[in-house]
């Protein structure tokens, strides 16, 4: 049950920048963040189905997946967290593997996708599990932008509270850079509950209190679950990407950053 802040086209230093939880079982395995074995895709990897939740490449590309709330009906026959590595992968622009996608969005589970092309400026936002007449495919716009485990821009409590939080931030530091460690340890571990009344209603009340905060960490039947990996992913106007991961490994939290610089600005 992830949450994401992202700031997109909206800022004279960063085209983007993206916050990050992921939310998970302690004893699913997974790969902190690292280059994959070809050397051009940049995220975790999930160590059961072999996918990700948040990646980019060095040609300017990045994509991130949350999952829908929603009762599950049986296993899905495909992972979700094979289609950002896809996207990476493919020589698609967001649009066009957004439209591929689309033709067998039934077989998944429900999610959200977003992918981007820093090169051309573009943004898309993929669903299949679309609310209120929206459209299953359509472009971000410019902006400060939340996603959680329903539809992007849904003002689920803590996805709200993030943009609140997030919006102070922006003020105290306008056009400079913004310190991703710092953001993230202020923002993203944050353990305000919301208010029962504001919950959704899918699962069971005292479930869904404990999965309202930023920052989760509660006990299941099924084991712990809660934040495993806190994220932040920067990409500037000089073409420099950094990636900052705080991860849960063997009950320890570890960290740390790789940088490097967007091939379409002619360095590698």
């Amino acid at each position: 049950m992830c949450v994401a802040l992202f700031l997109w086209q909206a800022h004279p230093l960063y085209p983007f920048f993206l916050l990050h939880n992921r939310d998970e079982y302690y004893s699913r395995p997974a790969q902190p963040v690292a280059w994959w074995d070809n050397g051009e895709i940049l995220g975790g990897r999930d160590g059961l189905a072999g996918g990700t939740w948040l990646a980019c490449s060095r040609d300017g590309r990045i994509a991130f997946v949350t999952n829908v709330r929603e009762v599950a009906k049986g296993p899905p026959p495909k992972s979700r967290g094979d289609l950002p590595v896809r996207f990476l992968e493919s020589k698609m622009n967001p649009t066009e593997f957004a439209e591929e996608i689309l033709k067998e969005a039934h077989q998944y589970s429900g999610f959200n996708l977003i992918l981007v092309d820093l090169s051309f400026k573009s943004m898309i936002y993929v669903t299949n599990r679309p609310k209120d007449g929206k459209a299953l495919v359509s472009e971000v716009p410019p902006g400060i932008h939340m996603l959680s485990n329903a539809s992007l821009d849904t003002p689920w409590p803590k996805a709200v509270l993030l943009r609140s939080n997030f919006k102070k931030y922006l003020e105290k530091y306008g056009a400079g850079e913004l310190p991703a460690e710092e953001l993230t340890d202020k923002l993203m571990t944050d353990t305000t509950k919301a208010d029962k009344t504001m919950l959704p209603g899918i699962y069971s009340v005292e479930f869904e209190y404990s999965l309202s905060s930023i920052f989760v960490e509660t006990n299941t039947e099924k084991g712990c679950y809660g934040t495993r990996s806190i994220s932040a992913v920067s990409a500037k106007t000089n073409g420099e990407v950094t990636f900052y991961e705080k991860y849960l490994e063997e009950e320890r939290w570890k960290e740390h950053t790789v940088s490097y610089m967007m091939e379409w600005m002619g360095t590698s």
